[in-house]
């Protein structure tokens, strides 16, 4: 599919989504967010994709919102003032965590605002040494948005993502490294191939299927309240994997000392339970 903000690619059962407003050090835009949406939908109905890369092109990662309507950029009315109206940072990373697909971000400049946000319900992130992260809300008199008082406590701790959301500042990676915002950071010309190994290692190595659980089973487990809830999913997620054919393969691969070839499919694979979360009933 053709897209007007973004480039998508895929190489080694990976796609590069690449943020395409270089020139707008590829600021945030109703497009944008329309079609990353797309791009992740177009990832999880083809099965050739195993990980997703999100990298901007040019010197930024993306720069936030674009703020080319001035100080009416926020301004939301609609004519209804009982109408709530969605944040579409928010639609972005709520899709992002429903994903099938593990997803990298090679941060390879300045994220700030959303363009730091929607990093945070992605699995793994790294950056460039020229990588700069602001969680500028409050200095643009607004609240934080994407969910990420909800993401950033969670990848970070409650404290750090306080200093970094009450004061609005700008940080560098160094400092990103250091509050575990970032796995690792990388010079500018060996970030994009690091974070491509890191997605190669998963699709080359790993059943489709066991990814997709992990994935969910991690992050919907974050707001379980005994461990319990853990062992009830795990308990099915062995049952039904332990009899699969990519069971049998992962075995037979590790004793034959040789690559796996998974057969499972995500598209029409996946066990009867998932999502379990959307079963009030599920036990």
């Amino acid at each position: 599919m053709a897209y007007e903000q973004i480039t998508t690619r895929i190489e080694d059962g990976v796609m590069v989504l690449t943020m395409n407003r270089p020139d707008r050090l590829n600021a945030f835009t109703g497009t944008m967010m329309t079609e990353m949406i797309s791009a992740f939908d177009e990832a999880d109905a083809n099965d050739d994709v195993r990980a997703i890369v999100v990298t901007g092109a040019g010197r930024a990662f993306c720069a936030g919102a674009d703020l080319g309507a001035g100080d009416k950029t926020f301004d939301y009315k609609d004519g209804d003032a009982e109408k709530i109206h969605r944040d579409g940072g928010g639609l972005l990373t709520l899709r992002i965590y429903e994903l099938k697909k593990p997803i990298i971000a090679a941060v390879n400049g300045p994220a700030v605002g959303i363009g730091a946000t929607m990093t945070l319900p992605m699995d793994i992130r790294m950056c460039s040494t020229e990588a700069r992260f602001g969680f500028v809300f409050t200095r643009r008199g607004i609240v934080p948005e994407a969910c990420s008082s909800w993401f950033l406590p969670r990848a970070v701790g409650v404290n750090q993502a306080l200093d970094w959301t009450l004061s609005g500042r700008i940080f560098p990676a160094d400092e990103a490294l250091q509050g575990r915002l970032v796995k690792a950071v990388h010079k500018p010309d060996e970030l994009l191939p690091a974070a491509m190994a890191a997605a190669r290692e998963i699709a080359a190595n790993t059943s489709a299927i066991s990814v997709t659980l992990t994935r969910h089973m991690m992050w919907r487990l974050l707001g379980a309240d005994h461990p319990m809830a853990a062992h009830k999913i795990d308990s099915r997620g062995v049952q039904f994997t332990g009899k699969s054919p990519d069971a049998r393969e992962g075995v037979t691969s590790f004793l034959e000392k040789r690559a796996p070839k998974f057969p499972g499919k995500v598209t029409k694979d996946m066990p009867g339970f998932f999502p379990w979360w959307t079963n009030p009933t599920f036990e």
